[in-house]
């Protein structure tokens, strides 16, 4: 009987194990778990989305995690989750990787954001063009007299290497968009883990300059207003300046499959395209990629 007892105990466990995967498939009438993981970017949307999509969906549960871009496309990679969010588009080496794993990766553009340069308020200096900002990124700027600024040593603050907003901003910032710039971040660069702490280090520190997703920036801090280059007309980031292409440091976000999407995960990534979703882009200061 004993023995009975636990081969029924064992069996019920197996299937339940079995009704779930992070993949979005579930045998019928069993909650199906989507697993979602990477940029920080783009966690408070991923978040919003998610909680939005499981009130009305009763039999979906939604995972999201951060941890940056790198971290959702190596779990993609590993076949750990069944979305990864990235805020920069997929490595070559990554596909590489992916392939050699079995998966074919798909990319999926869910918004847009505009990346913006931060100071303190105190800060006096409100302009600076995009070379200005790579030299100061790089340390050939380091006092903000030599941007019309006070005589105060500049500190700058980026995300981590990790971070898909690094990446993006390293390559089309600091190195202004030329792939055959080498230009690097200064060594005295502070690397912080999370937008929430270039937010409350710029907040403190009137000598800090930072950069973060526009979604991310509070009223209380203070947006520098960009040219592209000597001449051009500074321009501050905004969703229409983004859709008019006026704002330059501007960027698609991503979701990234393991191949095309079927099932639960095909349906919550077409929800996310729909109106009522890309309006949830909008109200927290993302761009949204549908009218």
């Amino acid at each position: 009987m004993n023995a009975n007892r636990y081969l029924l105990v064992f069996l019920v466990f197996i299937l339940a194990a079995c009704s779930r995967t992070s993949s979005g498939a579930a045998q019928p009438g069993a909650a199906v778990y989507i697993e979602n993981k990477g940029s920080d970017t783009i966690v408070n949307l991923a978040l919003a989305w998610a909680e939005e999509y499981q009130s009305n969906h009763a039999d979906v549960r939604i995972s999201v995690t951060g941890g940056g871009s790198g971290t959702g496309l190596a779990a993609l990679i590993n076949k750990t989750v069944g979305i990864a969010n990235a805020s920069r588009k997929i490595k070559t080496e990554e596909i590489d990787q992916a392939k050699a794993n079995g998966i074919d990766p798909l990319e999926h553009i869910i918004a847009q954001d505009a990346i913006a340069v931060i100071v303190n308020p105190q800060n006096p200096v409100s302009q600076l063009t995009l070379q200005q900002i790579s030299d100061i990124y790089s340390g050939k700027i380091t006092n903000w007299t030599e941007v019309g600024g006070e005589n105060r040593p500049i500190v700058r603050l980026s995300r981590e290497t990790n971070s898909g907003t690094h990446v993006y901003f390293l390559e089309n910032v600091l190195r202004l968009g030329q792939k055959d710039n080498k230009t690097l971040f200064s060594t005295d660069t502070l690397l912080l883990p999370s937008s929430e702490g270039i937010i409350n280090e710029v907040r403190q520190n009137p000598n800090a300059i930072g950069y973060d997703g526009l979604g991310y920036v509070p009223k209380d801090l203070k947006m520098i207003a960009i040219a592209k280059q000597d001449g051009d007309s500074y321009v501050l980031p905004s969703i229409a300046t983004v859709n008019d292409k006026t704002y330059p440091i501007a960027r698609d976000l991503y979701m990234y499959t393991a191949g095309e999407p079927t099932g639960a995960i095909k349906d919550y990534l077409d929800w996310i395209m729909s109106p009522d979703a890309q309006a949830i882009v909008a109200k927290l200061g993302f761009v949204p990629v549908t009218p």
